[in-house]
């Protein structure tokens, strides 16, 4: 397994919808990777104009089912850089988080 950190462009009018999905666990179901990407989502931080979050990943390419499944309906540009369990929160712990302001 390997842990990454994500970054994205999120389509900001598609966020409400994606807040909406995650407080109803919709994807928690999807295997294999449902609950560690709602879990991401759901911890996920805004950057400026970016999302970041870590996700755990077992693809590859990385994120490949993940995007086909739910990340490209809400986020463009996507990015990672592999990183050791838990670091990528370390380095985003301070940011707010992407659902803020709604």
């Amino acid at each position: 397994m390997a842990y990454y950190l994500v970054r994205a462009r999120p389509k900001e009018e598609r966020l409400p919808e994606l807040r909406v999905q995650l407080d109803r666990k919709a994807f928690a179901g999807l295997r294999p990777f449902g609950r560690a990407l709602t879990r991401s989502l759901e911890g996920a931080r805004r950057q400026e104009d970016t999302a970041v979050w870590e996700e755990e990943d077992y693809c590859s390419p990385p994120l490949a089912e993940e995007r086909e499944a739910v990340l490209d309906d809400y986020f463009e540009g996507i990015e990672v850089e592999e990183v050791a369990e838990g670091e990528g929160w370390r380095r985003i712990e301070d940011l707010p988080s992407l659902y803020e302001g709604e």
